[in-house]
């Protein structure tokens, strides 16, 4: 109810101490129902419409929930029994104070139970409706990518993501075997694992910071930025929650870190995270469009806030919230943020500007109007930057390769969901020339 009226995010919904107060196994299972109903409402509700009586009668959001809910059991998980799932969502119909709704709740759920089957995708449309994304976004991703790319989109997006880990010592891996815990190599870097099984947050490797969790995309977006020679000082731009920042530093062992955020809460979230670092990294409270050190980094990272397009999977709800109108007011800060870094930047010195966006008015777009507004910035080719963490032993030797084939045709990265188990995002290198 509380991401239905808008009033917060999943995820942060589900690490609250409600949620954290139930058993592990329940724990699981209300995250489970949640994101999936959440990844699969454009559908389920397309499909118990049409099993209403009047088909275009306006529900309550309550009974809309209890639906969703029942339905989602009942047709993408096979461990809870029908009668169960159709008689929770009764009795939840019932809590809500809609009494005389649940017994059209039980009537609908029976229905569909012997009502669904499998859905076409061979057109977008088709496609959008099966795999219960926004039609205007498959369209685009299809425009772009083409329809089998969009597809792979699609079905990540339905997935819960992988859940990676980058190991920051060299006993960690060890140390979390011993626990149990059962990791596999990670795609992309030779520093990320896939975790199997076992509770990695349990460990004191985790609680220490010697194993962290991160999505293996956002790791290659610190370790292309943090490569390279007489790196003095690194200005990290939107640096919460502070995994990229980590990553900038430990790759920089002798350069000074500015690592800003403009919201308060969660900068103190970030300076307890990277208390450890010491007095090597300054959180700051800044807005990165006002940057005022004009030439004072050898390195900027500009990882801009974003429509988060390439994070469905695990941020569900953005596709329910997010209109293409909303891309252009993305854009225009992120511009200026891009800009700002440009300028923080000394001549000779890098930005890397990255999103976990698939849009190109907020990746190609925002890069090509900066870049046509300042004659004193050129585009850097990433390929050389990977060619190099190959030769470093950063990225694994499979993982250049298949990257390879996902540089654009201006030299910046664009990695999908579905081609890799990563989140979707944008890397492009900029270099000050004078």
């Amino acid at each position: 109810m509380a991401v239905e009226r808008g009033h917060s995010h999943s995820d942060d919904l589900l690490r609250g101490k409600a949620v954290n107060a139930l058993s592990t196994p329940d724990r699981n299972l209300a995250t489970a129902l949640v994101l999936g109903v959440l990844r699969w409402q454009i559908l389920l509700d397309r499909q118990l419409q049409a099993l209403l009586k009047r088909p275009n009668a306006k529900l309550d959001a309550e009974i809309r929930i209890a639906l969703r809910l029942g339905a989602f059991q009942l047709l993408h998980l096979d461990r809870i029994p029908a009668r169960a799932a159709i008689d929770e969502s009764v009795e939840l119909a019932k809590q809500a104070g809609h009494k005389f709704a649940s017994g059209m709740v039980n009537a609908v759920l029976r229905k569909l139970k012997c009502a669904a089957g499998p859905l076409s995708e061979e057109t977008v449309a088709e496609l959008a409706l099966a795999e219960a994304h926004p039609a205007w976004m498959v369209e685009r991703w299809a425009g772009v990518c083409g329809l089998e790319a969009a597809r792979l989109i699609c079905r990540h997006g339905q997935t819960q993501p992988m859940l990676t880990v980058r190991i920051a010592s060299k006993d960690a891996e060890a140390e979390l075997a011993e626990a149990g815990i059962e990791l596999t190599p990670g795609e992309l870097l030779t520093a990320a694992r896939t975790v199997v099984s076992g509770d990695v947050t349990s460990t004191e490797a985790f609680k220490e910071g010697r194993v962290r969790l991160q999505d293996e995309g956002s790791q290659l977006v610190a370790e292309i930025a943090g490569r390279g020679d007489a790196v003095r000082t690194i200005l990290d731009c939107c640096a919460a929650p502070g995994g990229k920042t980590l990553i900038l530093a430990e790759r920089n062992p002798a350069a000074r870190v500015v690592a800003c955020e403009s919201s308060a809460e969660r900068l103190a979230q970030m300076r307890k995270r990277l208390e450890g670092m010491g007095d090597r990294i300054e959180c700051r409270l800044a807005d990165a469009t006002a940057l005022e050190e004009d030439g004072a980094f050898d390195l900027v990272l500009a990882d801009v806030p974003c429509s988060g397009t390439g994070t469905l999977g695990r941020n569900p709800e953005i596709r329910h919230r997010l209109k293409v109108e909303d891309l252009a007011r993305q854009a225009e800060r992120q511009g200026a943020i891009l800009a700002a870094a440009l300028r923080a930047v000394r001549a000779g010195g890098r930005v890397v500007y990255s999103t976990c966006s698939l849009e190109p008015e907020e990746n190609e777009f925002v890069v090509a109007a900066v870049l046509a507004s300042d004659a004193k910035a050129r585009m850097t080719p990433i390929g050389s930057s990977l060619e190099g963490l190959r030769g470093e032993g950063i990225l694994t030797a499979s993982g250049a390769e298949r990257l390879r084939g996902c540089i654009t045709r201006e030299g910046a990265l664009r990695l999908l969901p579905g081609v890799f188990h990563t989140d979707g995002f944008f890397i492009a290198m900029m270099e000050r020339t004078a």
